[in-house]
């Protein structure tokens, strides 16, 4: 057989990884980042599955310098530190290999480019053997040869590449590998500090060992050359020299090593469980040992057998909890259940369904659970008769509203059974909505926590089911036994999540009160939006629809005419010929890594106004997403039975506090274009004696940034009902309101909002398409006209760094573990969230607040209006006429008195007989 050998580049991965996850880090319940060693393992054990290589091995630096360093002090002098979450993780990343039994290597003097290399073409030479470098260094393409090549591990959608000699000679358009090395000698390497010859880039370097073969070779006829290139050349010989001679790649390193330790062989399965349970990895978990990666993988090193399970035990790790789980099938064993939980002052509920959405779901079970370790399941029949009797007998405890009512997504349990007549009603506790108010970016779901918080890994319900798709069976289909067992389970899980959560609430007096004053009582009132839904002109969008295929047939030939050839608009391959290839217009214009041009909205955005072809494509764009996304989409969503669209509103999703929607997503209905706002026409009231009413907090971020900095002349603005943005305009440019202008205005309102999210002058010069140095200077007259902005950011990120965390208003927390990292691009984006999640996360508390306090007066003057929406810092109702005027003032009243401000909060508030006439 063929010897089929990875090498992998260690730190370049584990930094990859890190990186990938910057934004949404993987933090465990011991506060451990775990992004860099999933990401490291997630890539590693793909490797392994899908290239089945027969041997591999990781290579690591040293933080010992390198012959590199001793010859050119400035070696790497530019690299920051590495982040304090790397230096923790890499014991972990060592103790993975090892328990996967794969070697891994290291060499003090010496880079792991050396150490592969060595290996590289030590083994290339053996007889039937591949070698494939695992890497995205450009560097190593002066390793590829007939039998070694690079692999560069994909990225997102982008699928991962092989380079052999074709491929790295097509890059650089070179006759060998090889002159990879001369071409960074002329270019020099800025991530590792290689100078190079100053003032040569790649493009030119690429030409010269085109033309000249290798640096030397060069050098021998810088006479050939003419003007500044010349100069450049000759004055830059030395550095070229010495500068290929950093880039090139050490191949005899001595580094000891055999084939045969390379070799793949069966893990420690004992040690992996080990270690993947301490950093909670448990999907890889059963992913490694359900699906084994290799045939024989996982042959040798077998932990000690574990106990069999019996009926009264589930395995809970390697060990055995014992449990007691019951099923109430007759009417005296429920009255036996009702006996026990009208006894106790709190319970589990979990109920098991025909389907995920709740207004469709038909009861299949309920289990309940007042102690750890035992349960009790109520299965019900598909005959609705039989079951709504069952339930009536269960209707009065569920009802009860002096007993404490304990769920995961209790939202969904609750609109199940209204399906059925019964309220469930009482106190709240939903274990999912408690972590998310604790630990706000980790996961949530009950299979997580249980991970977390009681180290036991539930039933699956893929074990019961299937995996999603036209297998699945229904919960119906399932044996008794088993769904009660994982029903049981599933309430049982749940109380013990209580029992560890409910205790953490109490520590925080503030995080206790976003949960009992904010996110426990928005429950019922999204259940009571989700069941009403909004009313949908099918009429009008068939309508819109027909418009659009009009426009987009316009479009297309308005884009062959500017394009002078007809194209497939829809591909970027041949979009960016057309752009890059044919009308040149951008020359640095470069290929991604599936070989074709980036072509998304931002490259065509800075390329607008170089060609009337591309506000073309632009138009078109939105054309074509506006009619397959909600024009053609929204339609087939309407529920037949109420003509009403019923979206599901998500609390546990936006680290921030913002609320989610989806099935369908009606929070990115557009409304910045005029094309977009036309959608909103076809949301209607539920009758020709209702309107729409549609509620707008007016500029709310900028008006809690005003009174969580206390900035005088920002609260003064408000505070004489100016507008903000022609107020911030006169301070920024010096000039009276009156001489403001509508572009002064414009950027005044960018930079206002752009602050938020600490924009920096690059980013406004780039917004706002205006030279840097100028955009530098707004943001410093800014600064200098709103001074209590500044102290507040710095205030903001000073508590951060010695809390790890900030707050909103009232309380909310956003945990902030990178805000003292070494490394500046992650401390970067840790500092801009705590200067933006006080005040996206107050925003967000404040229209919480006024929803609760809204549907608690509505439903005290018994309105028969309802709320059906909320849209970022937008309310909407289907307001009966007679109401609608006491309604407005209501909603006006509530929404500005959520959450007092120094400043006055405002509310856009109109009426109309569609979305659109309402906002």
């Amino acid at each position: 057989m063929k010897n089929k050998i990875f090498l992998l580049d260690g730190f370049a991965l584990v930094f990859r990884a890190h990186f990938a996850f910057i934004k949404n880090p993987r933090i465990n319940s011991k506060g451990l980042n775990t992004s860099s060693i999933f990401g490291f393992t997630t890539t590693l054990l793909d490797v392994i599955k899908n290239q089945k290589p027969t041997h591999l091995a990781v290579v690591f630096d040293t933080e010992d310098p390198t012959h590199r360093h001793e010859e050119f002090e400035a070696y790497k002098a530019n690299r920051e530190e590495a982040p304090e979450d790397l230096s923790i993780a890499i014991p972990y990343i060592f103790r993975l290999l090892d328990a996967l039994n794969i070697k891994y290597y290291t060499l003090s003097g010496f880079e792991a480019d050396d150490i592969i290399g060595t290996i590289a073409s030590q083994s290339a030479a053996q007889p039937n053997t591949e070698v494939f470098m695992m890497t995205t260094d450009k560097d190593f393409g002066q390793l590829v040869s007939d039998n070694v090549h690079i692999y560069k591990p994909g990225r997102g959608a982008s699928p991962a590449e092989v380079l052999g000699i074709k491929e790295v000679c097509e890059r650089y358009g070179i006759s060998h590998p090889r002159q990879v090395i001369d071409i960074l000698g002329l270019m020099g390497d800025a991530v590792d500090n290689i100078p190079g010859i100053y003032g040569v880039g790649e493009k030119t370097a690429t030409q010269l060992i085109r033309e000249f073969g290798s640096v030397e070779g060069l050098l021998e006829n810088t006479a050939s050359l003419k003007g500044k290139l010349r100069e450049k050349v000759e004055a830059g010989k030395e550095a070229a020299i010495q500068s290929k001679r950093l880039a090139t790649i050490v191949c005899d390193a001595p580094i000891s090593w055999t084939l045969q330790e390379l070799e793949l062989k069966p893990v420690n399965k004992e040690a992996v469980a080990e270690l993947f349970a301490e950093l909670e990895f448990r999907n890889l978990t059963q992913r490694i040992f359900s699906e084994p990666l290799q045939q024989g993988l996982f042959d040798t090193h077998e932990p000690s057998a574990d106990p069999e399970p019996t009926e009264n035990t589930h395995l809970q790790n390697i060990h055995t909890v014992p449990h007691q789980y019951h099923v109430a099938k007759t009417d005296q064993e429920l009255e036996t259940l009702m006996g026990i939980l009208n006894n106790t002052n709190a319970f589990s509920i979990d109920t098991e369904t025909t389907s995920l959405e709740s207004m469709d779901a038909e009861l299949v079970g309920i289990s309940f659970a007042v102690q750890a370790h035992e349960a009790w399941y109520v299965p019900f029949p598909e005959a609705r008769e039989e079951t709504m009797r069952k339930l009536n007998l269960l209707k009065p405890v569920l009802e009860n509203e002096k007993i404490l009512k304990i769920g995961q997504n209790l939202k969904y349990d609750a609109g199940v059974l209204l399906n059925y007549g019964i309220m469930l009603s009482g106190t709240w506790f939903d274990t999912m909505l408690a972590h998310y108010v604790i630990e706000p970016e980790q996961r949530h779901n009950l299979d997580a926590l249980s991970a977390v918080y009681l180290g036991y890994h539930p039933v699956a319900i893929d074990e019961l089911i299937g995996a999603k798709g036209k297998a699945q069976k229904s919960m119906r289909d399932v044996p008794l036994q088993k769904i009660a067992e994982y029903a049981a389970e599933d309430a049982d899980v749940t109380l013990q999540l209580y029992q560890h959560l409910s205790p953490e609430l109490e520590k925080s007096a503030s995080l206790g009160k976003v949960f009992s004053q904010i996110e426990m009582p928005l429950v019922p009132v999204l259940l009571r939006m989700e069941r009403r839904g909004i009313r949908l002109d099918t009429e009008t969008l068939r309508e819109f629809s027909g418009l659009l295929d009009s426009d987009v047939k316009i479009k297309e030939k308005e884009i062959f005419e500017s394009a002078g050839q007809a194209f497939n608009i829809s591909s970027p391959r041949q979009l960016g010929e057309i752009l890059f290839e044919k009308l040149q217009l951008d020359p640095k214009a470069k290929k991604t890594k599936t070989g074709q041009y980036a072509t998304g909205e931002e490259v065509l955005a800075r390329l607008a106004g170089k060609h009337p072809l591309i506000n073309l494509i632009l138009d078109y764009r939105e054309l074509i997403k506006l009619k397959n996304t909600y024009v053609d989409t929204l339609p087939a969503l309407v529920r037949k039975s109420s003509g009403h669209i019923h979206t599901s509103f998500n609390q546990a999703v936006a680290a921030t506090g913002r609320l989610s929607s989806n099935n369908p997503n009606l929070q990115n209905i557009p409304i910045r274009t005029k094309l977009g706002k036309e959608i909103r026409k076809a949301f209607v009231p539920g009758g020709a004696d209702r309107l729409i009413v549609s509620a707008d907090y007016s500029q709310v971020e900028l008006r809690i940034i005003a009174s969580l900095s206390n900035e005088t002349h920002m609260k003064e603005a408000f505070q004489k009902g100016l507008d903000i943005h022609t107020a911030t305009a006169s301070k920024v440019f010096g000039v009276s309101l009156d001489a403001v202008d509508a572009d002064m205005r414009r950027k005044a309102k960018v930079v206002n909002f752009g602050i938020i999210y600490g924009i920096s002058a690059f980013g406004l010069s780039e917004r706002l398409s205006i030279p840097r140095q100028e955009a530098k200077e707004i943001i410093g007259n800014y600064f200098r006209e709103f001074p209590g902005l500044q102290e507040y950011m710095d205030n903001n990120i000073a508590f951060a760094r010695k809390h790890g965390y900030v707050e909103t208003v009232f309380g909310r927390r956003r945990y902030l573990r990178d805000i003292n990292s070494a490394n500046a691009m992650t401390r970067g984006f840790a500092e801009r969230n705590a200067i933006n999640a006080p005040i996206q996360g107050s925003a967000a508390d404040m229209i919480k607040l006024a929803m609760i306090r809204i549907d608690a007066r509505m439903e005290k003057e018994k309105f028969r209006s309802g709320m059906v929406l909320q849209v970022h810092d937008e309310l909407v109702f289907d307001a009966y006429l007679e109401e609608v005027e006491p309604l407005m003032a209501l909603v006006k009243e509530e929404m500005c008195g959520a959450m007092p401000l120094q400043v006055p909060v405002e509310v856009d508030i109109r009426s109309g007989r569609n979305w659109l006439e309402a906002h």
